[in-house]
């Protein structure tokens, strides 16, 4: 016996399939190769538009939109595009995430929480247990790395990289990479300080927060070159290899003090 819960209101594409105990909700809209996996809600008014596949239990509130074509210009009509999402995300009120371009997929891990008027622009990567507040700009191509956190209306422009709990502040604007593990604010982000709250929220042990203190230091600490810096920095702690790898092979390059 299925599960599902359908209002009579909504419009499901018969092409789209429904997993065990998904609900949609009055007038939501559910388009055609839409993948919606297991427990899967979407409130009222929610939009899912295809290709995208949905994992499990992942909620969509009102007037979001998931899933919707790419703002770009030279997408060749009819070209493949899609979306790939998976478990247990929320997106909230006025969300946008659009599907990739030229046959590649916009992707979003799992257990992130979307707040308010998020947009997450084609070929966007998203890890797992980030959380991003209200009004938040992702151009495309942009990389999140897991467990990064923004403050509301911070913006990223294209092919920007945000490593792993890494902390954008509010109103950030972010055109250079940003390293992991630290705090960025301002119009250009700049590196502010280690993220050390973040760090201990995620259960970093305390020795291995240590170890990145002292790598910080020596990286936005001092002042001669940064690759001396990094070659003097003692390895074998693997937040700290993850520091460094990042610093070293930054392609946008990175925001600094």
């Amino acid at each position: 016996m299925s599960t599902r819960k359908i209002h009579p209101t909504a419009v499901v594409d018969p092409r789209a399939e429904l997993g065990e105990g998904v609900e949609v909700g009055p007038y939501a809209v559910v388009g055609a190769g839409v993948q919606l996996g297991r427990g899967t809600r979407l409130l009222s008014h929610a939009v899912v538009e295809g290709p995208a596949q949905l994992g499990e239990e992942n909620v969509v509130h009102p007037f979001a939109v998931i899933g919707g074509a790419p703002q770009h210009k030279r997408q060749p009509a009819g070209a493949s595009s899609r979306l790939v999402v998976g478990d247990r995300n929320v997106f909230r009120e006025h969300v946008t995430v659009h599907r990739g371009t030229d046959g590649r997929a916009t992707t979003l891990g799992s257990h992130n929480l979307l707040m308010v008027g998020v947009h997450v622009a084609h070929d966007v990567s998203v890890g797992s247990s980030v959380t991003i507040a209200n009004g938040v700009q992702l151009a495309g191509h942009t990389v999140i790395a897991d467990h990064a956190t923004f403050g509301g209306l911070a913006g990223l422009a294209q092919f920007v990289r945000v490593g792993e709990s890494a902390f954008v502040a509010a109103g950030a604007m972010c055109e250079k990479d940003v390293p992991p593990f630290v705090i960025v604010q301002g119009d250009r982000a700049r590196v502010r300080a280690l993220n050390v709250v973040g760090l201990r929220r995620r259960g970093v042990p305390e020795e291995s927060i240590a170890a990145l203190r002292l790598a910080f230091r020596a990286v936005f600490g001092g002042e001669g070159p940064r690759a001396r810096a990094l070659a003097g920095i003692a390895r074998g702690d693997r937040f700290v290899e993850a520091f460094v790898a990042a610093l070293e092979r930054a392609p946008k390059g990175q925001a600094s003090p």
